[in-house]
């Protein structure tokens, strides 16, 4: 039972990642330093002051950029290779005690869905960046950290919850990404009238 919740835990997180690395690296940092819960000891590696203090200063530079309409996708692409890269760092820490090829399957895992959800985020935000008004971006902006905070405690303390959650996304993103994947062949490869 004790992997079914390492492995909630770190699909939780890893799908966190892609949405907002740096938040999630603080709340695995804050979490094992002031034990909010019984964590495994593998996520004391989050437990040093100069992670804590990066995630928290670039949280903090994300928070702001990503309430400037395209300034947010500049930066999204940017992250393009980074959040996937730390979804999968992540997961293979919060993994703990594995097998070589255990973590390299769980870090593909933690990548994959920090992929996913990065660039579902970066896609949405450059649609709502079309919008004349700015208060779609930060919505949308408020409602992410919302969500990663939120399933950030959810993965802490209900790790199976936090696993459902994951799989939920996965379809939704799923189904978002074969919509749209119709509405651009709809769009760009109809037949053209003479």
């Amino acid at each position: 039972m004790e992997w079914i919740a390492a492995l909630g835990r770190t699909m939780g997180f890893s799908f966190a990642a892609g949405i907002n690395l740096y938040a999630t690296v603080a709340i695995l940092g804050l979490a094992s330093r002031y034990n909010w819960v019984a964590l495994p000891s593998q996520y004391q590696a989050f437990d040093n002051d100069f992670i804590i203090a990066t995630a928290l200063g670039l949280y903090v530079i994300e928070f702001v950029a990503d309430k400037i309409p395209w300034f947010d996708s500049i930066w999204d692409t940017v992250h393009s290779a980074i959040r996937p890269l730390g979804g999968a760092v992540i997961a293979v820490m919060t993994l703990g005690d594995a097998s070589p090829g255990t973590e390299v399957l769980v870090g593909l895992l933690g990548g994959t869905l920090a992929a996913g959800t990065h660039f579902t985020k970066s896609g949405t935000r450059a649609i709502a960046n079309t919008s004349p008004e700015p208060f779609s971006n930060w919505i949308l902006s408020l409602g992410e950290d919302a969500f990663v905070i939120g399933l950030g405690v959810v993965a802490l303390k209900y790790p199976l919850v936090a696993a459902a959650v994951v799989v939920v996304g996965v379809i939704f993103i799923a189904l978002f990404a074969t919509i749209l994947w119709r509405a651009i062949r709809r769009r760009w490869l109809r037949p053209r009238l003479a």
